[in-house]
């Protein structure tokens, strides 16, 4: 099987993408891709890629379509409700120095776009509307069979679930007992054009621009090459809701419900100062359509792979986004399938047990940091949110001081190579 046969890919995201298009170049393995949703999904606003992952997009063959239509603006700041900054930093400068890639901040249809117009360029299969309801995985040389709700079947000699948190594939065969768990967290936000402003207020959008609240924290930033789209969010804790989807998040596009939601968080910013305090309660004023996205993560620990089947990205190790890791992970797990795959003098019986031992380290890792990460934005009182701005003024202040942020763990796991791991 290694480096020749065909692979099953569940999940048309990006994910399930790039793994068909790194086999395409490095193996001899055909692949077909089923994705559960009838057309390639538009919701959702903009993710980060952090250089680990740009790196790998520019091995793919698609770093320049999508530099064309991202951000590659890499600074952020971090303003008191007060209205002053509390400090700045640019967070991929020195690992763009170090790999000579740096940070991309785009539209996530545009990423979705990109990939899909790289598979078909390729000739690889995709096939839209498909829910798998069964696999049938023996390990043994009939390969793996799978099945879908449409009655169609396919086989295989191996099976990746690239299909997400909510993945079929490890609900109907690799761990059906780990389920995701709700992390508390949920961010509501939305995507404007930049024009909607005053020139006043877009013209402070440029990088990442953030304020710690009481109820968690605010954020915008432009994610166009040409910065005439706005991302905005509200980062909170908060109970999941009865209602809407629970499973990706929904947008709600009903005045009444819309304004509902601008009227609560323009209370809690009304007595932000400053220039961008100013700024936050424009952005939000000019919102017309709210996306309300509940945070999911799984487990540590769970099983990645059985038989033939064998789980990437977000279906195996779905963390908070509180790392900017989470496409550069499923990068990264595609790139290293590919290569164990790709090696003729390794049997597949070894293949899926080596990538587990490479991958679950840095994966757990990054995992706990984003834990933490995300503990910022939790409820708190004003004496604790004081607490937290003089401790993020010391920590950035003294990180340019010193030159800590040159040698930081996040700029360590930047400049990570998995292609340098040793097989």
């Amino acid at each position: 099987m290694p480096g020749t046969g065909k692979a099953i890919i569940i999940g048309g995201g990006p994910a399930g993408l790039a793994t068909a298009l790194r086999l395409q170049q490095k193996t001899k393995i055909r692949c077909t891709i089923y994705e559960l949703r009838p057309q390639p999904t538009t919701l959702g606003g903009a993710i980060g890629i952090v250089p680990n992952g740009t790196r790998l997009l520019d091995r793919l063959g698609v770093h320049e379509q999508l530099l064309s239509r991202g951000n590659s603006r890499s600074d952020i700041t971090l303003h008191s409700m007060q209205g002053s900054v509390l400090g700045k930093s640019d967070m991929a400068r020195n690992a763009k120095e170090k790999t000579g890639y740096g940070y991309m901040r785009i539209k996530r249809t545009d990423l979705q776009d990109v990939l899909l117009e790289a598979v078909r360029r390729e000739g690889i299969s995709i096939h839209f509307d498909k829910r798998l309801t069964a696999i049938d995985d023996k390990d043994d040389e009939d390969g793996v069979k799978v099945v879908f709700a449409d009655g169609t079947v396919d086989k295989a000699d191996i099976l990746l679930g690239c299909d997400g948190i909510h993945s079929a594939v490890r609900h109907l065969h690799v761990d059906p007992s780990q389920s995701p768990e709700y992390s508390g967290m949920s961010t509501l936000g939305s995507m404007i054009p930049a024009a909607t402003l005053p020139e006043s207020v877009s013209s402070q959008i440029r990088g990442m621009n953030a304020t710690l609240t009481q109820q968690g924290m605010f954020f915008a930033t432009t994610c166009t090459a040409s910065d005439d789209e706005i991302m905005w969010g509200f980062s909170k804790e908060v109970a999941l809701p009865a209602s809407g989807d629970a499973r990706d998040g929904w947008e709600v596009r009903r005045k009444e419900e819309v304004e509902g939601f601008k009227t609560t968080l323009l209370d809690l910013l009304k007595n932000a100062g400053g220039e961008w305090g100013s700024a936050m309660r424009h952005i939000v004023e000019k919102t017309s359509v709210v996306g309300f996205y509940p945070l999911y993560k799984l487990p540590l620990g769970g099983t990645w792979f059985r038989g033939r089947c064998l789980l990437l990205g977000d279906a195996a190790h779905a963390m908070p986004p509180h790392a900017g890791q989470g496409v550069a992970m499923a990068l990264e797990d595609a790139f290293l399938i590919a290569r164990l795959l790709g090696d003729v003098n390794r049997p597949r019986s070894e293949v899926f047990g080596k990538f587990d031992m490479i991958r679950r380290p840095r994966v757990d890792e990054i995992s706990i940091r984003a834990g933490k990460n995300g503990s910022i934005r939790r409820n708190t009182g004003p004496w604790a949110l004081w607490l937290k701005e003089v401790g993020i003024r010391l920590v950035m202040s003294g990180a340019w001081g010193l030159g800590l942020d040159r040698w930081g763990s996040e700029e360590k796991h930047m400049v990570y190579d998995v292609e340098e791991e040793a097989l």
